[in-house]
C-alpha cells in the first residue's frame, strides 16, 4: 500500500502541474487575445479608410451606406444590426457632389480569398480605381494584382462587366482589361470581383442617385 501510494504521488503532481500550466497558458491566450483584438480591428478601419481615399481620389468627405429593405441608406434604423449588412461608402467633393462609391469585395484566387475595394461611378458606369485589401497570392506572381502598375491602373476607367485579355492584345473595347502574365488566375479573381459586386449592387445604387438627386443633394 505504501509503495502504491509513493508511486501515485508523483503521478498526481504531474497532473497537476499540467492542469495549473494549461490553465495559465490559456488564461494568457485570453490576454494576448483581448489586447490584440482591438488593434486589429482599429488597423483594419485605418487600412479601409485609406483605401476609400485612395480609389476615390481623396475626397472632400465620405460615409456609409446600409443596404437595409432593398435600398441604400446612411440613417440605420436603430433596431437594426449593421453586422451582417451589406454597405458601400459614397464619396462627396467640396461642393457636396457625389464622386462615385467604394465598394469592397472578396472571392478565391490563387492561394486564398482575395479581397479588395474599388471605386464605381453608377452615372457613366465607369470603374474609377482599385485597391488590394488582403492578399495571400504568390509572391512575385499573384501579388503583382497590386504591385503591377499597368494592371491597377487598367482598372482605373474601364466599363463593366470586364473582360480579361492577353496583355498587350487590349482592343478600344472600354470593358477589355489586360491579364498579367503568369498570374492569370488572380487577375481573373480581380476581375471576377468587380463583376459580381457591380452587377449585385448596380440597381440599389442606380435607385439611391435617383433618390438624392430628387432630395437633392447633402
Amino acid at each position: 500500500m505504501t509503495e502504491q501510494l509513493a508511486t501515485h504521488r508523483p503521478a498526481a503532481r504531474l497532473v497537476g502541474t499540467l492542469t495549473v500550466a494549461g490553465a495559465l497558458a490559456g488564461l494568457l491566450l485570453v490576454l494576448v487575445n483581448s489586447w490584440a483584438e482591438p488593434r486589429i480591428i482599429a488597423h483594419r478601419a485605418e487600412v479601409l479608410r485609406e483605401a476609400i481615399q485612395e480609389v476615390l481620389g481623396a475626397p472632400e468627405r465620405y460615409e456609409t451606406l446600409f443596404l437595409v429593405d432593398g435600398a441604400f441608406t446612411s440613417d440605420l434604423p436603430a433596431t437594426v444590426d449593421s453586422m451582417g449588412l451589406d454597405r458601400v461608402y459614397i464619396g462627396y467633393d467640396a461642393s457636396g457632389r457625389s464622386v462615385g462609391y467604394a465598394i469592397a469585395g472578396g472571392e478565391p484566387g490563387f492561394q486564398d480569398v482575395i479581397r479588395l475595394l474599388f471605386a464605381f461611378d453608377p452615372v457613366n458606369g465607369r470603374i474609377r480605381g482599385m485597391k488590394v485589401l488582403e492578399s495571400k497570392e504568390t509572391p512575385g506572381l499573384g501579388d503583382k494584382i497590386e504591385k503591377d502598375t499597368a494592371f491597377v491602373a487598367g482598372c482605373s476607367d474601364p466599363a463593366p462587366p470586364l473582360v480579361g485579355v492577353k496583355p498587350g492584345s487590349r482592343s478600344d473595347d472600354d470593358h477589355e482589361v489586360d491579364m498579367i502574365t503568369g498570374a492569370t488566375i488572380s487577375s481573373r479573381a480581380v476581375i471576377r470581383i468587380i463583376n459580381h459586386r457591380v452587377e449585385e449592387l448596380d440597381p440599389y445604387l442606380r435607385a439611391y442617385e435617383v433618390a438624392a438627386a430628387g432630395k437633392g443633394a447633402p
